[in-house]
């Protein structure tokens, strides 16, 4: 194992997107400090404590509720709309049939799916499992590495620090990859015994493919292939993933496993549950239940790909349904740009009829949003949008 990816952080101020940097003083001004404003409770527990119905701090607003129909049936539902399927190796070799679908999905959905994308199936069912696995532990065992709203790297449940928030029916883990300072082994779970191993391949795969996929996002703007990549940050982009535990929901028409929102990052590779549905994309009024392909990943485009291609791209808000007969594991890979430079529409985006829409912001402060609010649809990039000028 490679010594530099065992750097032990003394004072670790990063967030569940990659992020540095605020000292503990500026944390706690933010209610970002080392405990939750509440004791937490883990979802997992409850599912497993028999009861009958969803704990009140659980149970969302009817009109936030989900289609009851679709969450009794437990099946992909058929539907005459779902997101589109990019065969990425016959794109890099060429059909152009193909590079357009993936342009069209971007300005349309901001979702795609990418099959034949270089990640052997192998790697993605072990890395799916070896989570499984890990949330399959006794909660004591999994307590070790609680997380808290300081950094939320590590075994969490909830988003935000609001007090008497409605919470969401998951459980999760953060973890960071990149940049490699941030990377540190012994805040990943040791327990299945082959996880990091298996995580530390699958990460390193997982950037590859966001590298190739802001290429194609970059080329079909009309721009040089690195242009995404480079105002991400060049080689220093960021990298983390946040795996989501849904268990079963007594009451799944009153809940959800994750509100709606937009992705605050760059681009987030979704490795579904190839068993049980749950994501949810907003096509105008309706919700789409996404169907996912075998051997797949989901990509949806993140606030800061919609920013730096001035509203070219869009970010989709999204959500997660859960069930009353199946547990869901789902691993989100988040390729961000670096935490401290200036995000805002590219220059070569921007024309006298096409005016910049949103001014300069670092993602370091963008993402104190979802940090300290917790998912609230789209409202983060919406409100981010430059005032005209008179």
């Amino acid at each position: 194992m490679n010594h530099q990816n065992e750097i032990m952080i003394k004072e670790d101020t990063t967030d569940e997107n990659g992020l540095n940097t605020m000292s503990d003083q500026e944390n706690n001004k933010k209610g970002l400090g080392e405990k939750w404003p509440e004791p937490t409770v883990r979802v997992q527990s409850l599912a497993e404590s028999n009861l009958a119905t969803v704990p009140d701090r659980y149970i969302k607003p009817p009109s936030e509720r989900p289609d009851q129909t679709i969450i009794i049936n437990h099946q992909p539902q058929t539907a005459a709309i779902n997101i589109p399927v990019v065969d990425l190796n016959s794109l890099f070799s060429g059909n152009e049939d193909e590079r357009e679908r993936m342009s069209e999905a971007c300005r349309e959905f901001g979702f795609f799916q990418v099959i034949n994308h270089g990640v052997r199936p192998e790697l993605m069912e072990a890395a799916r499992e070896a989570w499984r696995s890990f949330f399959n532990l006794p909660v004591e065992a999994k307590e070790v590495y609680s997380n808290s709203p300081s950094t939320y790297e590590g075994y969490g449940s909830r988003l935000g620090v609001e007090k008497g928030a409605i919470l969401d029916w998951n459980d999760y883990y953060f973890l960071h990859y990149l940049p490699l300072v941030l990377k540190d082994l012994n805040k990943w779970p040791s327990i299945p015994s082959n996880i990091r191993e298996v995580l530390d391949e699958y990460g390193e795969e997982l950037v590859k493919l966001g590298e190739r996929l802001t290429r194609v996002l970059s080329s079909n703007l009309g721009l040089k292939e690195e242009q995404l990549k480079e105002a991400f940050g060049g080689e220093d982009v960021g990298a983390c993933m946040r795996v989501n535990y849904y268990p079963k929901c007594p009451r799944p028409e009153l809940a959800l496993g994750l509100s709606p929102h937009s992705d605050p990052g760059g681009l987030t590779i979704l490795l579904p549950d190839d068993k049980v549905v749950g994501l949810q994309v907003r096509y105008g009024d309706t919700w789409i239940t996404v169907n996912s392909h075998p051997h797949a990943f989901i990509v949806n485009l993140g606030d800061q790909i919609q920013i730096l291609s001035n509203s070219i791209y869009k970010s989709s808000e999204h959500r997660v349904i859960v069930n009353s007969q199946k547990e869901r594991v789902s691993l989100a890979f988040f390729y961000n740009p670096k935490s401290d430079i200036p995000i805002q529409p590219l220059q070569q985006l921007v024309t006298s009829t096409n005016p910049p829409l949103y001014p300069p912001m670092s993602f370091d402060e963008y993402r104190l949003f979802i940090r300290t609010q917790g998912p609230r649809g789209k409202s983060y990039v919406e409100s981010h949008i430059s005032p005209l000028d008179n």
